[in-house]
């Protein structure tokens, strides 16, 4: 059965997903107050950060560390508390649980248990430096934290290399300088960038430009290497897939017309970027048409 056409397990238990602010405390929904005023019990992934929020909000609440490296653990304690009828809060140490955070286990056991898993929606870096950033947003991918290690960064960047939607990435400070060098190896030091920097706090900055002067700027900048960051890229904005394959056809019917099958073949595969066995396989079937 769906898990939209199920019934809860306890009609009192229920998961709430609060996002939490990423830097200025204002930034907090009153709905998202009242949610973590009456739950019964917030699992965290920090404990000891979420708890500063709590005290922040006059809150004393029992408090449940769940991260990366325990979620699976505590699933069945968190499904207990629900099947007892209590409400659950989640929240992160900043922004929206499960964007590039923990959380995914818990939200796909409890809407698999039947218990009414409900968003608490708010602050979200990645939606924030968008916002800001100048540029193209009908079209994103979010892929979160690369690889730490150059080579898997490297590989992972060379995957979107040709991809037209706008990226966006988070980066450590200490890891910034090293991304935005390999950026420059697989995507070139033109490609048009803009970086977030503590965005919502009190030193928040963006860094816009071709990707080359970017990294000059923040090696130039004495605060360059602090904060967390939002990377954002502008999509390659070469031919894609079907527009290619219309173009190249378009080329290949002018070519046939005045070239031998071979050549025009061999021609539009290198403007094309297209095999040339099937190019050859195409033109012959209009020369023959």
């Amino acid at each position: 059965m769906p898990s939209s056409e199920r019934t809860p397990v306890s009609p009192g238990g229920q998961l709430y997903v609060v996002a939490t602010p990423i830097g200025n405390l204002d930034d907090l929904t009153e709905r998202a107050r009242q949610v973590l005023a009456k739950a019964d019990l917030v699992a965290a992934e920090d404990t000891r950060h979420s708890g500063r929020l709590l005290n922040h909000l006059g809150l004393n609440k029992q408090m449940l560390a769940l991260h990366d490296h325990n979620e699976r653990a505590r699933v069945s304690q968190i499904l207990d508390a629900l099947s007892q009828g209590q409400s659950v809060a989640l929240v992160s140490d900043a922004g929206t649980p499960l964007i590039s955070d923990p959380g995914y286990i818990l939200v796909r056991e409890a809407r698999a248990a039947g218990y009414p898993v409900s968003p608490i929606p708010g602050a979200c870096a990645l939606v924030a430096a968008l916002s800001a950033a100048g540029l193209p947003t009908d079209q994103f991918l979010f892929a979160g934290f690369l690889p730490a290690k150059r080579v898997g960064r490297k590989t992972a960047l060379e995957s979107f290399k040709h991809q037209p939607a706008t990226l966006v990435f988070y980066e450590s400070p200490h890891r910034i300088a090293d991304f935005m060098e390999d950026l420059i190896d697989v995507l070139g030091a033109d490609r048009e960038c803009v970086l977030g920097r503590e965005l919502t706090k009190a030193f928040e900055t963006f860094y816009a430009g071709p990707a080359g002067e970017l990294l000059s700027e923040l090696k130039a900048d004495p605060h360059g290497s602090k904060g967390e960051f939002v990377v954002m890229i502008r999509g390659w904005e070469g031919e894609q897939g079907a527009e290619a394959s219309v173009d190249a056809d378009k080329l290949l019917a002018m070519l046939v017309k005045e070239l031998p099958v071979k050549k025009a073949a061999r021609i539009v595969a290198d403007v094309c970027g297209l095999g040339k066995n099937e190019l050859y396989q195409r033109a012959l079937e209009m020369k023959e048409g």
